[in-house]
């Protein structure tokens, strides 16, 4: 199941590159390339939003002990709003003063992100976890990964006033599994 997991972040993380064209035959190659600095954008910031799904991801089947068929389930839910990261960075990229293109791109991690933390709430309600991670999965990996979701689905009604404070709020993303991390480990949990 990991592996099949690997595969659909390999995939899409290498999808998300496409959004970026090569311009050819163009007088002023830097100027389409500025032209495409929305492109740029969306790419880093979907590539690093996926980089730390996958870790995160990673982390949480190592510490389960077992899972069943509905943990599967829930996985390929995952995976299927993984695998459509790429499609909804594009339209970002394509349209990233409009709110139709911030909403599609929130709507999307945010699903993303609210799937996993009910997998990961599954997971522990249902015993699959190791007992030495149960703790540490439940008060760290779910919360956090609530809190993203909660923040992508409230940059969307951000976004109806300023789509530039609405992308900048998805970078807190970045700071709140740290700052969780770092509160848990200071009371012993494992990191």
């Amino acid at each position: 199941m990991v592996a099949f997991s690997d595969g659909v972040f390999a995939i899409a993380m290498t999808l998300l590159v496409l959004a970026v064209e090569v311009p050819e035959g163009v007088p002023d190659l830097g100027q389409q390339f500025v032209d495409q600095s929305a492109d740029f954008v969306a790419y880093v910031l979907s590539f690093a939003v996926l980089s730390k799904l996958w870790l995160a991801h990673h982390r949480f089947y190592g510490a389960l002990l077992r899972f069943d068929s509905r943990l599967m389930a829930l996985n390929l839910a995952y995976l299927g709003c993984i695998a459509i990261v790429p499609v909804t960075t594009d339209v970002l990229g394509d349209y990233p003063d409009e709110v139709l293109g911030v909403t599609v791109y929130a709507i999307n991690m945010a699903a993303v992100s609210l799937t996993f933390t009910y997998s990961v709430f599954y997971a522990y309600r249902h015993s699959l976890m190791k007992p030495e991670m149960e703790e540490f999965e439940e008060r760290y990996a779910g919360p956090a990964n609530f809190l993203v979701g909660a923040i992508f689905l409230l940059s969307i009604p951000v976004a109806f006033v300023s789509t530039v404070v609405a992308t900048i709020m998805w970078l807190l993303i970045f700071f709140i599994g740290r700052e969780m991390a770092d509160r848990i480990a200071g009371k012993g949990s494992p990191v």
